[in-house]
């Protein structure tokens, strides 16, 4: 491994669901203050870093359609959800001395600002952790959309999605003993065999701007870094000529 980064600039993807720790609900502040330390060890490496989490902790609006609810209405819900968690990652960042702004496509200026796409930029410039919530804004579009979106808006590097796995595998290894983890793959593939790494918007808008999606687990602490300097374990999703080649964990 290399002290170097890999990548300059990042968006981190985590679902809100990592946010739970052991619990069925909520925010684990346990959790949140290991995901702020792995952040904070990304940017003592001199990594830009832009976060996006989910609300699904807190609340999905598929769940109110699922049960003839109104979507829209729903998923303006979950946007909201994604502001708490938002704020919940803020507070465990400046705890341990970590610059941080909470941006947030929906406009609600007493709790955040509201996304500007130049001014995420400055704010990445000038070291701060930038947290992109609200989604994209719109109803019908995941928080996975919005992170391909928000790190394509910002010219990120690699787009880091966190999951419960240490990347992509041929079937779910909690499950399926012998499944094995692709080292790399390319966006083409993910999108013709229907590998659920993110929805297909998502996966369509990196391959599109040439964003890499690494695919690694939000639970190992320290993984997040451990990448950064070339090591660790994850799926690196990209369009090079040999990455659908895959090997073993």
């Amino acid at each position: 491994m290399t002290e170097k980064p890999r990548y300059r600039r990042v968006v981190l993807k985590a679902s809100g669901e990592a946010l739970m720790g052991e619990q069925g609900f909520g925010i684990d502040v346990s959790v949140v203050d290991r995901i702020a330390a792995d952040i904070s060890a990304a940017r003592k490496l001199g990594v830009e870093v832009g976060v996006v989490i989910g609300g699904g902790n807190i609340f999905r609006g598929v769940a109110v359609a699922s049960k003839g609810g109104d979507r829209v209405t729903g998923d303006h819900m979950g946007m909201l959800a994604t502001v708490i968690n938002s704020l919940a990652l803020r507070t465990s960042l400046v705890k341990i001395g970590v610059d941080a702004v909470v941006m947030s496509a929906i406009a609600m200026p007493e709790l955040c600002e509201s996304f500007s796409q130049r001014q995420a930029m400055s704010y990445m410039n000038a070291g701060k952790v930038v947290i992109f919530a609200g989604g994209t804004g719109n109803p019908f579009f995941t928080t996975d959309s919005a992170a391909a979106l928000r790190a394509a808006e910002i010219g990120a590097d690699a787009l880091f999605k966190g999951t419960l796995v240490d990347g992509v595998y041929t079937a779910d290894p909690r499950r399926d003993p012998s499944a094995v983890r692709y080292e790399r793959i390319t966006h083409a593939q993910v999108m013709r065999d229907g590998l659920a790494i993110m929805d297909t918007a998502a996966i369509a808008l990196a391959r599109e701007n040439h964003i890499p999606i690494i695919v690694f687990s939000i639970h190992e602490e320290g993984g997040f870094s451990a990448i950064l300097r070339g090591g660790g374990h994850c799926t690196i999703v990209a369009d090079d000529a040999d990455a659908e080649q895959r090997v073993g964990a």
